[in-house]
């Protein structure tokens, strides 16, 4: 009989919320089936089975937060499959560290199978008995010999294959051993992830509330009659400590200017429809970017214990992405040595990957378009630790002034809010005039950068 804990599951998370089980009390599973699906503050994980056998026991109710190192299942052993079962997990984690260490992707850290174990994974349908999934590596139903399996550990880049249609038996792994990657994968399935169109939302649509799965609660149960109470998710948990201490801590101030983008607007259109052309987004990022060389303290965090500014040398460039969990900010990294092109690819790829719930690293500087939802202007939340945001309202037709002449341009509102402690007005208006000035006249200021 094994015990099977929740793993950790990196980046210093500690809980994590059990979103749904993919697998029933009585079930026979396989080494690497998933069996659960979690949240945690990063995103959501399908969580495999390091052992195979029958599951005996759930150790949480769906909805339940457990703690790392805390029972998820308990699998009992079947047949002789046991034993052969326990062999396989020998030393397992040492090679799951080997393969994240090539590029694998997102593993969980301290368990997993070796790379010759070639288990059929199975997917449990809500409401429906276990079926198998399409497998990534399917062992021969006879062993009349040594079975040849593809060398994958991670379950994840097993997943990214089955979706992208990667048959792995005819990849040639470049991991330690011939471990296959996400990498590997990903360099078969597609060179640049594609962003769906952004879907129109109406206004009715914008006026209902999000539909939150809801519990009622009657009085004797710790609410008054009509009460609907929603638990906090574990994602919910994260951003609200975050930004809660944001308020807490930082003083905010915010400084906004609007801005003729029409010269911006046109050299989009020219481009548009041109394999590779950078969009809107891309091209406000490269000037940002150049605006945080010229005023590096806004790439910075406060070390409030040392009483320190600490400057960034690189610039992590957070991208704001609106995801089914809640607003997150996965990071472009390393934005300061790429070009508008290669700007425009990596927020695709970050925005993709974040709309998956993939886990994606932190940034130090936030770029927050809501002019995406139909708004003007904002004054948000610094993302702590940063010390500043820069926001984007719509691009709207407006009557402007150009040479002293009445006409229609391409008007849109920047907002930047920064921390009070670590800058005075003077850099933020700095800063945002040199975000402006190039969003006016983006030729002259690509032809300088």
């Amino acid at each position: 009989m094994n015990t099977f804990l929740l793993p950790d599951l990196g980046e210093g998370l500690t809980e994590a919320e059990i979103v749904r089980w993919l697998v029933a009390e009585g079930d026979v599973i396989e080494i690497d089936q998933p069996v659960v699906e979690v949240e945690t503050a990063k995103a959501m994980v399908e969580v495999p089975s390091p052992h195979a056998g029958r599951v005996a026991t759930r150790h949480a109710a769906e909805g339940a937060t457990v703690d790392v190192g805390a029972p998820l299942i308990t699998v009992t052993a079947v047949g002789a499959a046991a034993g052969a079962a326990a062999g396989a997990a020998v030393g397992s984690a040492e090679v799951y560290r080997e393969e994240e260490r090539a590029g694998s992707g997102n593993v969980l850290i301290g368990y997993g199978t070796t790379p010759g174990a070639g288990a059929v994974r199975h997917r449990r349908p809500r409401g429906r008995e276990t079926v198998p999934a399409s497998p990534a590596v399917a062992a021969s139903p006879v062993a009349t010999g040594p079975v040849v399996v593809a060398r994958v550990v991670s379950p994840l880049v097993r997943r990214l294959a089955r979706e992208g249609g990667v048959d792995l038996a005819a990849l040639e792994g470049t991991g330690p051993g011939g471990v296959i990657t996400r990498r590997d994968v990903e360099s078969v399935v597609s060179v640049a992830p594609v962003i769906p169109a952004p879907r129109v939302v109406s206004a009715i649509e914008q006026a209902t509330f999000p539909k939150y799965p809801m519990q009622d609660r009657s009085a004797g149960s710790g609410g008054s009659a009509g009460e609907r109470r929603v638990p906090l998710s574990g994602f919910r948990k994260a951003a609200a400590a975050v930004l809660g201490r944001s308020r807490a801590e930082i003083p905010e101030a915010t400084v906004w200017v609007d801005v003729d983008a029409t010269p911006l607007w046109e050299l989009r259109e020219r481009t548009r429809g041109v394999a590779g052309s950078p969009g809107l987004m891309a091209y406000v990022a490269r000037f940002v970017v150049a605006g945080l060389r010229v005023y590096p303290v806004l790439n910075s965090r406060l070390d409030v214990e040392r009483q320190e500014i600490v400057e960034l040398d690189g610039i992590n460039l957070g991208i704001a992405v609106q995801s089914d969990r809640g607003l997150v900010v996965p990071a472009v990294m390393g934005a300061q040595a790429m070009t508008t092109t290669e700007l425009d690819a990596a927020i695709r790829d970050v925005t993709a990957r974040a709309r998956r719930n993939e886990s994606t690293p932190a940034g130090t500087f936030t770029l927050n378009n809501y002019g995406a939802f139909r708004v003007d202007g904002s004054a948000p939340i610094i993302n702590h630790p940063q010390v500043a945001m820069l926001g984007l309202g719509r691009v709207m037709d407006r009557p402007w002034v150009v040479d002293g002449a009445l006409c229609v341009r391409k008007i849109v509102q920047l907002s930047f809010v920064f921390d009070h402690r670590v800058c005075d007005g003077a850099t933020a208006a700095g800063f945002m005039r040199v975000v402006a000035d190039a969003m006016e006249d983006p030729a002259g200021a690509l032809a300088r950068m």
